[in-house]
């Protein structure tokens, strides 16, 4: 990978944490976890975000969704008296099957049939696709079992089946305060209330290659990557123009109006590459994917001593440009860069084996720490690639024997 910032190594994700038993992270509050809400920050920042509703869940839908086994409401243009008259297949003529078409005919929506509608009016409202998200997680995990097999949506029922069917989602319902402390004078009670929502973005399909995750810490720009772990070529050619757009939207979009100093966001730059659409936060803690960083690093990677990385001012106090003045009578100080990565044709992680996408996202957590964490998994993709190198190297000298 290319790390055009401001170290000088590459970072080893093997390397030993030299003088650190842990990951040295402040404590994640409950308060910080709700910031990084849907529900929480789009109202403030609806203009830069992809058109988007919010249907507030009551409990009785929240239940269903924890509920075991998928049971989907009826269809609106389903026919009750569809049947086969001389096979009984569809009518259930015999006393079971009696028993068997009122489990059939059960409707779960019952007890939210509310919500049922609201979902209904506003897919119709975007448009008639949509693409649906809880609180933190979409269901991307779960697109194998969609029709589509994509997150894009046309019905409720489309929509509840992703949703039950997903372990991302399955993770904000039971384990969204995991590893957290609780807000200095507040109630536990205040604390655990979580408002849950269902995000129905207007169905759009999304160019993965211009997808983009930031890190800030201390309310600094510090580092950001590429989201899809594969080579595309055209990026490097335009990545000082990206890095420039996320900058200045961080500056004057985020950094001062986001309300924790330390957080991550995913950003959208679609062609022509001129605006940058906001389309997520997620908490500066272990749960968030670093992806081609190591936690490590970005906890211990340099950042600028102020709060404006664009420019800094020189001896007299006037404000001037950070670029590097070949004039030694000039005081300047070179402009600070974010590190910037982005996925090399021969880096390991461009390669995606055999393994669905996020199939890593449902090993067990003991299997994980056994292998001694993420930058051991990466060690073995490296070792993988080169067995595979020297199996056909090994192949190709017996054909020549031969």
């Amino acid at each position: 990978m290319t790390t055009n910032g401001t170290s000088s190594e590459p970072f080893s994700p093997t390397e030993p944490a030299a003088g650190f038993t842990h990951l040295p992270f402040p404590p994640v509050t409950k308060s910080h976890v709700l910031n990084c809400s849907y529900h929480s920050w789009h109202p403030k920042y609806r203009a830069i975000t992809p058109k988007a509703r919010l249907v507030p869940l009551p409990d009785a839908f929240l239940t269903y969704l924890r509920e075991d086994g998928i049971v989907l409401p009826p269809e609106d243009n389903d026919n009750p008296e569809w049947s086969d008259a001389d096979s009984g297949i569809f009518s259930g003529a015999d006393a079971e099957g009696e028993e068997d078409d009122d489990d059939q005919n059960h409707d779960p929506s019952a007890n939210w049939r509310d919500t049922h509608e609201a979902i209904e009016q506003v897919i119709e409202e975007l448009g008639g696709k949509v693409a649906p998200k809880l609180n933190w997680s979409s269901p991307k995990d779960a697109t194998w079992i969609a029709a589509t097999n994509s997150m894009e949506c046309q019905t409720p029922n489309d929509i509840y089946l992703l949703l039950k069917s997903s372990d991302f989602v399955t993770h904000d319902l039971q384990h969204a305060f995991d590893d957290t402390v609780e807000d200095e004078g507040s109630s536990s009670t205040v604390a655990t209330t979580i408002p849950y929502h269902l995000v129905l973005r207007k169905w759009i399909t999304l160019n993965p290659s211009v997808e983009f995750r930031c890190f800030v810490r201390n309310r600094k720009l510090i580092a950001m990557c590429q989201r899809d772990l594969n080579h595309f070529e055209f990026l490097f050619q335009m990545q000082d123009k990206l890095r420039q757009a996320m900058q200045e939207f961080f500056d004057i979009r985020l950094r001062d109006t986001f309300p924790d100093p330390d957080f991550t966001f995913d950003v959208y730059i679609p062609p022509p590459h001129d605006r940058v659409w906001l389309m997520d936060f997620n908490p500066w803690a272990q749960r968030t994917d670093p992806l081609l960083f190591g936690w490590l690093e970005l906890l211990t990677l340099p950042e600028p001593a102020g709060l404006d990385a664009e420019t800094t001012t020189n001896g007299s106090g006037q404000e001037c440009e950070h670029e590097e003045d070949e004039d030694e009578d000039a005081d300047t100080i070179e402009i600070f860069r974010p590190e910037f990565r982005l996925i090399r044709r021969d880096d390991p992680e461009a390669y995606g084996f055999t393994t669905p996408q996020y199939s890593a996202h449902k090993l067990p957590k003991d299997v994980v720490d056994a292998t001694g964490g993420e930058g051991n998994l990466r060690e073995f993709a490296i070792q993988w690639k080169e067995a595979q190198r020297l199996a056909e190297q090994q192949k190709t000298e017996d054909s020549d024997t031969e």
